[in-house]
């Protein structure tokens, strides 16, 4: 089995060890050595699926102590993917962050009058989905790919087309997970889709790769508690 395999087997028995200890966030998780021998792993695969989980925001590093939980994945997580794909799932976010951060910004320089329209139309279908109580993974997809579309280069298309499992397995559980929250959560999700859009329309490339940015870095935090 590769490194990143195992490293996928580490990160997923660190947050079972989180779930099923039920660990609160600040709580000290076991040290490397322990969680090793534990697993039967190398320290270095370890420690690397702890790197990987401070990446998504579910520990973090403390210089000679440890690393301890930031924040607990939402048991809803579960109904949406087995636990062996959290490890591959969130971690399309840092290539999210890297790919539609620059759609985003590519799309608000070059975008034709068409394609805002095209990106225009789905924002206002995902509108019109989450303040339902319909599915809105679906539109939610359209709208990020009409965005890819508009960058004039088939190759970021090809990219996110690529990550379609994995990112429509987070579209799935962010929305549901947010509905089972305050309203001002879906609220939230919807102002920041708007703001992209918005700085697309008004051909805004910085601001629509930081808002793009912003949307994924809460996305990401929506699905923990």
């Amino acid at each position: 089995m590769s490194e990143g395999r195992l490293a996928d087997r580490a990160y997923t028995a660190i947050v079972q060890i989180i779930n099923q200890d039920a660990l609160a966030t600040g709580d000290r998780l076991p040290s490397e050595a322990r969680l090793a021998e534990s697993f039967g792993m190398s320290r270095s695969i370890v420690r690397e699926a702890l790197v990987r989980l401070a990446a998504d925001g579910i520990t973090e590093a403390r210089r000679g102590a440890g690393s301890f939980v930031k924040r607990r994945p939402s048991e809803r997580l579960g109904s949406h993917m087995p636990m062996d794909a959290l490890a591959p799932t969130l971690g399309t976010y840092e290539v999210r962050f890297v790919l539609e951060a620059e759609t985003a910004r590519l799309a608000a320089q070059r975008r034709s009058h068409s394609q805002l329209e095209t990106i225009e139309s789905a924002l206002v279908a995902l509108r019109g989905a989450l303040l339902s109580s319909a599915p809105a993974h679906d539109e939610d997809w359209v709208l990020h790919r009409a965005i890819a579309e508009a960058t004039a280069n088939q190759a970021f298309v090809t990219m996110f087309d690529h990550l379609r499992e994995e990112v429509m397995r987070i579209l799935r559980a962010g929305v549901d997970i947010s509905r089972s929250r305050p309203p001002h959560v879906i609220g939230a999700m919807m102002d920041e889709h708007d703001a992209i859009v918005d700085a697309i329309r008004a051909q805004d490339a910085d601001g629509a790769a930081l808002a793009m940015r912003w949307h994924l870095s809460q996305g990401r935090k929506r699905l923990m508690p």
